[in-house]
């Protein structure tokens, strides 16, 4: 389809933007000069994001807050705490990193999230949502703590305030001193559309003028008159929320928490905004200020599908026409194979049902909801809630398949431990996005659950080799009294283009020989095990005729396979895309030493440190992950 109009410039001039190195150039603008900077902003980043992909349509709608904040407070001494860093593009742009951000997301350039070991601007690291309130709070009694004159503010938005953490936040806010500014972002968007409750009451949400006008009007009287003191805040609050309840019949949330709630109001009126935050900023106590503001603003492509334009991928910025890099004859990716197998299970067994935390794209929820509605269920950002939820169903009799982004789940550990695994219930916890995942970098990696899961009790852990591999695990994890059953795969295309086939029921612990050998072993686990065989084809040039074992299953762990490696093999190398520290390696290496093998150990994973983002291939080469370096460590003399 024709778009209407060509959504920026051939030749983008940045006149002023181009001397705004930090937001103290930003402050020395005349106010009708910002609306230009906006402009410049918004080509500027899709400029960039159109060659070097990143998440699009949340920080075209942040613009206009971005510059009224930076203009209005003094940064980086006044504190900006963002809730995910889809939002803070043009953040990074006005503080100092406007050159810098053309190597966004790469090995070696600036990250797609706030990051204070990367700018003093960025106030604490915002990779998993529903933090800033909490993170922010924590400054601000700190400030008052040291009589400081800062000002925190918090800015929460794209669906972060379905998670649990911002409402403990928020409950906490109105009981320490503290004079925070929670901005809420409203775009009515998280990656998906949201969903529950509280998306519900945020869009019914509504302020009059006649409210407004009337409030300040008395506000004013009765400060004017001594009847009330800004420094009474419990007795302004409850001025203002006696008042609006009687004018607007309603009530709202954040007055239930007992902080002053302004909006809400229009978040792409700049002048508005710098009105409204010179207005309150001084104001004592806690304060929340409703925005609203449009998903990918300014990029008409990105306002009529905010969906897709959350994370494009690389684009035409003239037309609006997405680049697509993966051919269609390729391997499908591995959250697309989830997505169908579920499907086609879900119809064969109606107790099955899917949940994801606001991910259903992501993780392609999305063809079950599509096929079957009623038995799918998108809980919002609330991972600990989606696993929950799913327990209770389980108990119930359901068999929910819970799909969750492994460094996701990593918010939801204790309800897996009490809610599921202790009471032993049929559930599928499928971990998408495991093991390195690229350019989102250390916030998103998946690199901890093999070792954080597998010192639980009544899980089952078990990682695909293929496509294949993940539709038998998906099936056999529908059996029955199979308990808590433990997926995890990784983000992108798998390796098979034949994988519909039909289901069998794997036996659950026992690994595979893929490859006799002599001297040494190679044990890998998922998908990873693809690479170990390159680089042991890739040794037999050098002479080494390495055995290969593709074990499946972490947990139970198959003892019969190690106790042939450990009688064997003298030197045994063990593979896998997540932490050497506890996983596979741990678990090969426990059981070598328990059961008194005397055999050399060398442990390939992800190093005990957090891994920066780049691209997938280089973050494997960086790590020792990659063929050639595992080639090397096969061929090496002992």
């Amino acid at each position: 389809m024709q778009l209407k109009i060509l959504v920026m410039s051939k030749r983008a001039e940045y006149h002023l933007l181009s001397d705004i190195n930090s937001p103290k150039d930003l402050r020395t603008l005349k106010l009708d000069q910002l609306k230009s900077v906006c402009e410049e902003l918004r080509q500027y980043i899709i400029e960039v994001l159109a060659e070097n992909p990143g998440h699009f349509g949340s920080s075209l709608g942040s613009v206009e807050l971005t510059v009224a904040l930076h203009y209005v407070f003094n940064t980086p001494y006044d504190k900006i705490v963002w809730d995910v860093g889809h939002q803070a593009y043009g953040h990074k742009i006005l503080t100092g990193r406007r050159e810098s951000f053309k190597t966004l997301r790469k090995l070696g350039g600036i990250s797609g999230f706030p990051n204070p070991s990367e700018s003093e601007y960025d106030s604490f690291i915002a990779g998993h949502a529903s933090n800033s309130i909490s993170a922010a709070l924590g400054m601000a009694v700190a400030s008052q703590i040291k009589k400081e004159k800062r000002k925190i503010i918090a800015v929460i938005g794209d669906g972060s305030m379905t998670g649990g953490l911002a409402f403990e936040g928020l409950n906490n806010v109105s009981s320490d001193p503290n004079d925070l500014l929670v901005i809420l972002n409203d775009n009515n968007m998280a990656i998906d559309r949201p969903v529950g409750g509280v998306s519900q009451h945020l869009v019914n949400i509504t302020t009059s003028q006649t409210y407004n006008n009337i409030r300040y009007k008395l506000y004013n009287f009765f400060k004017k008159h001594g009847i009330i003191k800004e420094e009474s805040k419990g007795l302004i609050l409850r001025f203002n929320n006696s008042l609006k309840a009687l004018l607007t019949k309603q009530h709202n949330v954040f007055e239930g928490f007992n902080i002053r709630y302004f909006g809400p109001v229009d978040g792409h009126d700049l002048n508005g905004l710098i009105k409204i935050l010179n207005d309150i900023k001084d104001m004592k106590g806690p304060k929340l200020l409703h925005i609203l503001t449009k998903k990918g603003k300014g990029f008409q492509p990105a306002e009529e599908n905010a969906i897709v334009w959350h994370a494009p991928g690389k684009f035409n910025k003239l037309t609006g026409e997405r680049i697509f890099e993966r051919s269609k004859d390729e391997p499908q990716l591995y959250q697309d194979v989830f997505g169908h197998t579920l499907v086609e299970l879900a119809k064969q067994n109606d107790k099955i049902v899917g949940i994801t935390p606001a991910m259903p794209t992501g993780c392609s929820m999305t063809y079950l909801i599509n096929e079957i509605p009623e038995r799918a269920f998108d809980v919002g950002i609330a991972e600990g809630h989606a696993v929950t939820f799913s327990a209770g169903l389980a108990k119930e009799g359901m068999l929910p398949f819970c799909n969750i982004y492994s460094s996701f789940m990593q918010r939801a550990y204790d309800n897996i431990i009490h809610d599921a695994a202790l009471q032993n219930l049929n559930m599928v916890l499928c971990l998408d996005r495991a093991g390195l995942v690229g350019e989102d970098g250390a916030t998103h990696h998946g690199a901890l659950d093999l070792a954080y899961l597998r010192c639980v009790p009544n899980i089952t852990i078990a990682s695909p080799l293929n496509e294949i591999d993940l539709r038998n695990l998906m099936y056999t994890a529908t059996q029955p009294d199979r308990g808590v059953f433990v997926i995890r795969y990784p983000r992108g295309k798998g390796e098979l283009k034949d994988w519909e086939r039909p289901f069998e029921a794997l036996p659950i612990g026992r690994g595979r020989k893929l490859k006799e050998g002599k001297g040494i072993a190679v044990i890998s686990i998922g998908p990873i095990g693809n690479i170990a065989k390159q680089a042991i084809e890739q040794a037999k040039a050098d002479g080494m005729d390495a055995a290969h074992y593709d074990m499946l299953f972490l947990k139970p762990i198959d003892e019969e396979l190690l106790h042939e490696i450990g009688k064997n093999y003298q030197r045994i190398i063990t593979i896998e895309n997540g932490t050497v520290k506890g996983g596979l390696g741990s678990a090969v290496a426990e059981f070598m030493t328990e059961n008194g093998y005397t055999v050399q150990i060398h442990r390939i994973g992800i190093p005990d440190q957090y891994i920066p983002h780049g691209s997938i291939p280089e973050l494997y080469q960086l790590c020792g992950m990659d063929a050639d370096s595992i080639r090397k460590v096969l061929i090496q003399k002992v």
